[in-house]
């Protein structure tokens, strides 16, 4: 089978990675692509949003089956393009159609499936530039903290979270007066604060049958401790040792199930990921988000526990035949550190020449920030790259990734050097 990936990330790589080991797979393409894709599977210059491009490429190469990374070609409508076209819609396509991807497209949207289809989640409305005074009195009518969030797309970027009122009156202004996050800021959702741990759960689905892939808990902040910006994520482990059996036994029937059943009754044609962000408030499993698409760089973590071939997963996915796989994962700890450039997630520079550690069977490098230029590896990006230490325990698992996160050389580079240690204090592992 020839396979295209549609990305450029440490996500993208992962799903190459874990592709390439398939024997289903015969020819594996990513476009764009980074320096590490390149390494096993051939990258591809098209842009992810050029959908004529894409369907010249998938027809010359004989593709017959497409996997989407990011969300933006799925909110874009890449999905319906592709099932209403009488020479593309024979092509398996891993992804929901754009009113499915709504279900990240827009917090607002979102919001309301939830409330509608009875999925747990936190109290919440939503202001437009023109209803601003109503979201300030919203604001006065509680003690914070508050979370505010941009309705649209906006990079893993456009959530706010602040104890102090006026910073959070000011905020709202920003991002509806002032198009703080352009467009995706028009509509602003101001969301109840929960209290508790955050994972992400994620699950595949064909539409009516799904799998639930290991869970994984990521760190967005760019600073040791949580602290700092919003970052597209510094780190990830899985598994998560709070989500145990009982725990997920409520995630499936609280929120999976709830789901689906609303997804099959809004007539939503969704085949791929729901990304499912979830906040452990007490021992209740609560909705913080949901996404379209699998989490980068919560992919590091999770594809290496996978076992079966995903390619025949994806297959099955597209055939409406996921009730006949049986999913086997590792029980071993998966920790990945992701080391960034100087100033993300800010202005930060591009063009460093790399020195990068080689892997082994348990400890792998996922590439994402990179290119090739005159036969070096550069940075090419704010997230450069990612490394996922595998091992029976999740300490141990910390301490290989964090190892080759040290031995990466570049020109201002930066990483965590904490990730996991919260869950370790937890675990006592």
């Amino acid at each position: 089978m020839n396979i295209l990936v549609l990305g450029s990330g440490g996500r993208e790589h992962t799903f190459a990675w874990k592709m390439a080991q398939s024997n289903r797979c015969e020819k594996l393409y990513v476009a764009p692509g980074n320096a590490g894709t390149s390494e096993i599977a051939e990258n591809v210059d098209i842009s992810i949003l050029d959908f004529e491009a894409i369907k010249n490429f998938v027809l010359e190469k004989e593709i017959e089956m497409v996997v989407v990374g990011p969300e933006a070609p799925l909110v874009a409508g890449i999905v319906d393009f592709f099932k209403q076209d009488k020479m593309l819609k024979k092509v398996k396509i891993i992804g929901p159609s754009a009113k499915g991807a709504m279900l990240e497209g827009s917090k607002d949207f979102s919001k309301d499936f939830m409330l509608r289809h009875g999925v747990p989640t936190a109290a919440s409305e939503t202001f437009t530039k023109d209803s601003l005074e109503k979201g300030f009195a919203y604001l006065d009518s509680y003690a914070g903290p508050y979370v505010l969030k941009a309705d649209g797309l906006a990079a893993g970027k456009g959530v706010i979270i602040t104890e102090d009122r006026e910073e959070a009156k000011v905020t709202l202004k920003e991002m509806l007066v002032d198009a703080k996050f352009g467009d995706a800021s028009s509509k602003v959702v101001i969301e109840q604060f929960l209290k508790g741990i955050e994972l992400s759960v994620f699950v595949l689905t064909d539409g009516k049958n799904y799998l639930i892939l290991p869970e994984a808990k990521d760190y967005k902040r760019i600073g040791v401790g949580d602290t700092g910006l919003n970052t597209g994520g510094m780190g990830a482990v899985s598994p998560v040792p709070f989500a145990d059996a009982a725990f997920m036994e409520k995630v499936e029937e609280k929120v999976v199930k709830p789901t689906l059943a609303g997804i099959q009754k809004d007539e939503i044609d969704y085949v791929g990921f729901i990304f499912i962000g979830l906040m452990n408030d007490g021992g209740e499993p609560y909705v913080i988000e949901y996404n379209v698409r699998m989490g980068d760089p919560e992919t590091q973590v999770v594809f290496p526990r996978i076992q079966t071939d995903v390619v025949r997963i994806f297959k099955a996915a597209a055939e409406g035949k996921l009730d006949k796989i049986k999913l086997k994962t590792t029980p071993k700890s998966a920790v990945t550190s992701v080391v960034v450039a100087g100033g993300y997630p800010e202005a930060y520079k591009k063009g460093h020449k790399m020195d990068i550690p080689e892997s082994s069977a348990d400890t792998l490098v996922f590439h994402a920030g990179t290119k090739h230029t005159e036969g070096e590896i550069v940075t090419n990006g704010g997230r450069v790259m990612a490394f996922t230490g595998l091992a029976k325990t999740m300490a141990a698992a910390v301490r290989k990734s964090q190892s080759m996160a040290r031995k990466v050389k570049y020109t201002g580079k930066y990483y965590r050097k904490d990730i996991g240690q919260d869950l370790l204090s937890l675990n006592n592992n």
